[in-house]
């Protein structure tokens, strides 16, 4: 398919050494230098830069800080390589406008010596983040922040994600088409805690969608994008009819993107896609849908703005594509028994089916096959013939490690996440869309004390892969308190019946 579309930052990691003026600061600089190395060794030397200056004051500090600024990094490590200026260390945090991580060097093997080359970082490290508080200054903690050098290098990479996900929400621009469907009001989106994590958003009618899309009609890059859209599906091309009219949508989409993105730098969609959508514009959006989330734009149904935020950071920590789920129903117990029980370690209440009309992109779709939405034809088009219900694509979605995620303005306005490692399990659906069926450990008790106790709506974001510890560190940078998981068996939610 087409290719994908730069809608993620690149991270360019400044790494600036510290050193307290009563230390050698060549210790600082020789640690900084092994870190360096452990890093380049390992992952390559393309986005980190070795700041030149070591900061011993904040003369040093704001050196160090145009020397990172000129060379265009927008991620900071501060690295203690010894006990490090508390002052000097925790402004530069403050000045640099980009997210920050600090770690710390651990002491060097020293035979039966340890004068001349102790550093006292772990020391160091309860001055700084001490600081950090004190000034307000909001700064990425490792799990461990001291290490060796190559333990450090490792704290580096796993630092990047996070940076990339801060970074991209604040040029992110979230562009909304049409108000929820009539009783879709779980998809409420406060806006103020978009404007608090730096994200932007335009939110236009559906008539200016559709103007937009009656104005590409005869647009000479139509036969292009079909063309794609045919080597794509191939074989699963099983609604060829509606391929123009799809392709008219998706350079609409395109196109509006491009013109509305004012001075951010990227780009996601939450728009309106039924029922009016169907009569008026004669087709269903989700094959577009997918096949944006699949060149890195995620747009997400039933106009769920902070569904498309979701797939977004998902995106940002992945580098993965990601899709947006209704958390739909149960297992019937006859699969349950022949396909899961004894073969793989899930209750019954573990699993659930994961469902959308048909917006999985090709590539995580077993079999992906061009269809029509079933329930759409039953109502508009009284189960005949498809026509304007056509543009699902549909499928079993492929098995593996996913990430059930959702950051969530609630109705209250509280900033809510959670974030739930499971599976998608290798067994057949049996039913339509896209599809899955999702093993999650102890899913009954998160979908009672999480999903339902605090509001949550029915849509989730499906990251293809284990990101729990990525997201949860990502959520805490950012400053949401709530991040809920699924707590395994014996530790209770707050509010759960412990006599039952």
């Amino acid at each position: 398919m087409s290719n994908k579309i730069a809608n993620t930052p690149e991270v360019k990691i400044g790494l600036v050494a510290v050193s307290r003026d009563c230390f050698p600061m060549s210790l600082s600089e020789n640690r900084r230098n092994a870190v360096a190395k452990a890093y380049t060794d390992k992952y390559g030397a393309e986005g980190l830069f070795v700041c030149p200056t070591v900061i011993e004051n904040e003369v040093h500090m704001r050196k160090a800080l145009s020397e990172v600024n000129a060379e265009g990094c927008n991620a900071l490590v501060v690295y203690l390589g010894n006990f490090g200026p508390e002052t000097p260390e925790t402004l530069l945090a403050k000045y640099f406008d980009g997210p920050a991580m600090f770690v710390a060097a651990a002491e060097d093997d020293c035979g039966n010596a340890l004068v001349d080359n102790r550093g006292d970082a772990y020391c160091g490290m309860l001055n700084a983040s001490y600081n950090l508080k004190l000034r307000g200054v909001k700064a990425y903690i490792p799990e461990y922040p001291v290490g060796t050098a190559p333990e450090v290098a490792d704290m580096i990479r796993e630092f990047i994600p996070i940076a990339k996900t801060v970074i991209g929400l604040r040029n992110l621009k979230i562009i909304t088409f049409g108000p929820r469907p009539q009783d879709f009001l779980a998809c409420n989106a406060p806006i103020a805690r978009l404007y608090d994590l730096g994200v932007e958003i335009e939110e236009n009618s559906e008539l200016d969608l559709f103007e937009a899309y009656n104005n590409h009609k005869d647009d000479p890059r139509i036969l292009e994008v079909i063309a794609d859209m045919e080597k794509e599906l191939g074989e699963g091309n099983k609604m060829a009819g509606i391929l123009p009219r799809l392709a008219q949508y998706e350079l609409t989409l395109l196109d509006w993107a491009e013109a509305h993105k004012g001075e951010r730098k990227f780009v996601a969609f939450a728009n309106k896609c039924w029922p009016a959508f169907q009569t008026q514009f004669r087709f269903v959006p989700c094959y577009v849908n997918g096949r944006l989330g699949a060149r890195g734009i995620p747009v997400s149904c039933e106009v769920d703005i902070y569904g498309a935020l979701s797939e977004y950071i998902g995106e940002c920590i992945s580098d993965e594509v990601v899709t947006l789920l209704d958390i739909n129903n149960t297992v019937p117990g006859n699969i349950y028994r022949e396909e899961i029980e004894g073969k793989f370690d899930y209750t019954q209440r573990d699993t659930f089916m994961g469902f959308h009309c048909g917006n999985g992109s090709a590539c995580i779709l077993n079999n992906p096959t061009m269809k029509y939405q079933l329930i759409m034809n039953r109502g508009l088009e009284g189960g005949g013939e498809p026509d304007i219900s056509r543009g699902t694509l549909e499928g079993d979605i492929k098995a593996g490690e996913v990430t059930f995620f959702r950051l969530q303005s609630t109705a209250d306005a509280t900033l809510r996440s959670y974030a739930a490692e499971g599976e998608i399990l290798p067994v057949s659906t049996r039913s339509f869309g896209t599809i899955g069926i999702f093993g999650i450990k102890e899913m009954g008790r998160f979908y009672r004390y999480v999903l339902l106790e605090k509001g949550y709506p029915h849509h989730g974001a499906v990251v293809f892969g284990h990101y729990g510890k990525a997201l949860f560190d990502t959520l805490k940078y950012l400053g949401v308190e709530d991040r809920e998981y699924n707590r395994p068996a014996g530790v209770r939610y707050y509010g759960e019946n412990p006599y039952k």
